[in-house]
């Protein structure tokens, strides 16, 4: 089965401040912030939510293909993908911009501060995805995840008219996105993924209420951090799904792209759902123990025994069988 993943494709520049961000913001001075944080180190790692997500499903056994925008200083990445399994025959590449760039700052409360450059971002959406499908072949599942606003909305359009199921992945770009763009993101999906923030303020800005969002969507999959995953639908009761606890969170960063890498495996794979979400659950743990969004690897046996000592050995038995790829 085939997913294609659309959307940014970055690389990370990740510091981390020794302090708290809550001790240098003011109350009554945020409306005139300059500030400098002294970061202890710096680590450049590949990034980009599609070819993060793109990365977990081909290190899992898939082969997705990679939709996005690069620059020319993309080969090395791609030489990365491709020898952990992912298509990345579709990746677009920019004569002019560089690879986008993800700036982010974490503090000693797991708190982020980031900027994200576009770059080549804005060329995606010059991507047709009618010749993706005419050189993958028929596609399960288009996953439109954060890249330019206009390469959204197209890929979304386009499945539409050729019939393929979508998942919308709004997330960072929901604060660009006005109101009718979103609703058009997410109307019709077959997975509609957010975190709590981003469901408080999908709902503001198409001014649904969550009925309404369950009504256009067949599945709303919500992340709570620690707190595990919330997956509802229409006419069902509620799945909840408790996080895999780890002893110490070594970075946060890509940790729910993790979890959809996961999710979507299982999904593909046809796996009961909450056998899914415990293999994204345990996917996204795995992530926290490593610093950079693709440095983690993932062994067959330790990622069972998260999910065996989380949750018990319900769905290990059912996993395993498309988990052989893995040592």
């Amino acid at each position: 089965m085939r997913i294609a993943v659309t959307g940014s494709i970055a690389t990370d520049h990740l510091m981390t401040f020794p302090g708290w961000f809550s001790e240098q913001l003011l109350a009554d001075r945020l409306d005139k912030v300059s500030l400098s944080f002294l970061a202890d180190n710096l680590e450049v790692r590949r990034g980009g939510v599609a070819a993060n997500i793109a990365f977990g499903l081909g290190v899992l056994g898939l082969r997705p293909a990679l939709v996005g925008a690069v620059g020319a200083d993309f080969e090395p990445y791609r030489v990365w993908l491709k020898d952990h399994g992912v298509d990345t025959d579709s990746v677009r590449v920019s004569e002019s911009l560089h690879t986008a760039r993800f700036v982010c700052t974490t503090d000693r409360a797991q708190n982020q501060i980031a900027t994200f450059y576009a770059g080549a971002m804005a060329e995606a959406r010059e991507i047709d995805l009618r010749s993706v499908v005419a050189r993958t072949g028929r596609l399960e599942l288009v996953l439109v995840s954060p890249d330019d606003p206009e390469a959204m909305l197209r890929h979304t359009r386009t499945c539409r008219d050729l019939g393929i199921p979508f998942a919308a992945d709004p997330s960072q770009q929901l604060a660009r996105l006005d109101g009718e763009q979103v609703r058009e993101l997410v109307d019709g999906a077959r997975f509609l993924f957010t975190n709590e923030y981003e469901t408080a303020l999908l709902l503001e800005k198409t001014g649904w209420t969550e009925a309404d969002v369950l009504r256009r969507v067949g599945t709303w999959v919500t992340t709570h951090g620690e707190a595990g995953v919330r997956i509802r639908g229409e006419g069902r009761e509620p799945l909840a799904v408790p996080a895999v606890q780890v002893a110490a969170v070594v970075d946060p960063t890509g940790v729910g792209d993790a979890f959809r890498s996961g999710f979507l495996a299982g999904w593909l794979w046809g796996v009961p759902e909450r056998c899914a979400a415990q293999l994204g659950c345990a996917v996204a743990a795995t992530v926290l123990d490593y610093v950079g969004t693709q440095e983690y690897r993932l062994h067959r046996e330790p990622l069972l025994d998260r999910i065996r000592t989380t949750y018990g050995t319900a769905c290990t038995a059912t996993l395993v069988t498309h988990l052989r790829t893995l040592s």
